[in-house]
């Protein structure tokens, strides 16, 4: 069995509905994202995904999707407001969480056909939240 793993790093904002601690407020984070794939056999050029096509494929989904922008649940009454200051949004229906973040970026991954087997996101140096299926 062959592993291979890249981390992207991004900035993103976010906060949580029903939520009593600090993440209640609007804030940002440099989060990192750490991709997990796995096969057991390699290419023709005995590789098992090229670093080079993770980049391509889901760096360039996340640097589009999610680097920079405020993830926020669709119900979050801050939306309207910053639509109407031109913000960079991305809407998903559930509080952005760590966990649903990392499931995103899993479920893309998946989608594009990439082998992978597991997705960690970094909120912070110390703190992180892993996707798998």
């Amino acid at each position: 069995m062959f592993r291979v793993t890249q981390e992207i790093e991004f900035c993103y904002g976010h906060r949580l509905l029903n939520y009593d601690g600090k993440c209640r407020f609007l804030h940002g984070h440099n989060g990192k994202a750490v991709i997990v794939l796995e096969g057991e056999d390699l290419d023709h050029r005995g590789m098992l995904v090229d670093f080079s096509d993770i980049k391509k494929s889901i760096a360039t989904w996340i640097d589009g999707h999610l680097d920079h922008r405020m993830i926020l649940n669709r119900q979050d009454p801050t939306v309207d407001f910053l639509l109407s200051q031109n913000e960079p949004l991305c809407l998903i229906d559930e509080n952005p969480t760590a966990e649903t973040i990392a499931r995103m970026i899993y479920r893309y991954a998946v989608a594009q056909r990439f082998p992978v087997v597991e997705v960690s996101l970094w909120e912070t140096t110390k703190a992180y939240a892993t996707y798998f299926e």
